[in-house]
């Protein structure tokens, strides 16, 4: 099995994140996938962004669950890159999963529901993935595992992974046990016999955010379902 890239947050090492410029460069270089993050708006839009807050990445300061998406809109995403690329505004998910539906890109949506609880924002993502008729094409992921038993209870087709930070005992069993089909470990937790146990269980390995060329290589020599990197055209050049 050739291991999948995943440009996480589009290609963030090089353009600015969850921006449709990023996401286009991840395309670009050829990787097979894109990562983004969602959250939601005071008045219901599902907006891609990876902060609860606008302050790190945007020229804003606030909540976005405080911000309309007409306020949103007017904000500069361009974060550390305004000198490159000037002035990128903040995608919503419909505006990303409009642009998808005419690629072949595969599509990791994280819902960013650890902090906030945004009302209903599971059953809006979920509602417009088959809008756009890409439930084949759609992962969805989160730190907050109710959020993905929500999401699975909602869907019985859409691939639903688990994402987490610190060494998860026999994370295979647990990922079937909460309906599953993949598991999103941070990359530093993940040993060659963790990879293969899950994927001999039909669980894929999905490791983040792997951005050392070194790393690449071996996560691609243990044969993951895919690794997902702020430098996606380093690792499509490794996995040719």
């Amino acid at each position: 099995m050739e291991t999948k890239i995943f440009g996480h947050r589009g290609a963030a090492g090089s353009h600015p994140e969850n921006t449709m410029i990023s996401f286009k460069e991840a395309e670009r270089v050829g990787a097979d996938g894109i990562e983004l993050d969602i959250q939601m708006t005071k008045d219901g839009v599902i907006v891609v962004i990876h902060d609860e807050t606008v302050n790190r990445t945007t020229d804003g300061k606030g909540w976005i669950k405080d911000l309309t998406y007409k306020e949103l809109k007017k904000l500069d995403a361009s974060f550390k890159f305004k000198e490159q690329y000037g002035f990128c505004s903040i995608p919503t998910l419909e505006e990303v999963l409009q642009w998808a539906s005419k690629n072949n890109l595969l599509v990791n949506v994280e819902l960013k529901t650890g902090l906030v609880t945004y009302k209903g924002i599971e059953e809006k993502t979920i509602e417009m993935i088959h809008k756009y008729g890409l439930e084949d094409r759609v992962i969805l992921s989160s730190f907050n595992h109710y959020s993905m038993v929500k999401c699975r209870q909602l869907s019985s087709s859409i691939e639903i992974a688990l994402l987490f930070m610190e060494g998860l005992y026999e994370p295979w069993d647990y990922a079937k046990r909460v309906g599953a089909n993949s598991i999103h470990p941070y990359h530093h937790v993940v040993q060659k016999e963790f990879i293969e146990e899950s994927q001999r269980n039909g669980i894929s390995v999905r490791p983040f955010t792997v951005n050392d060329e070194k790393k690449m290589k071996q996560l691609i020599d243990y044969k993951c379902a895919a690794i997902i990197t702020d430098f996606p055209e380093k690792a499509v050049k490794l996995v040719k």
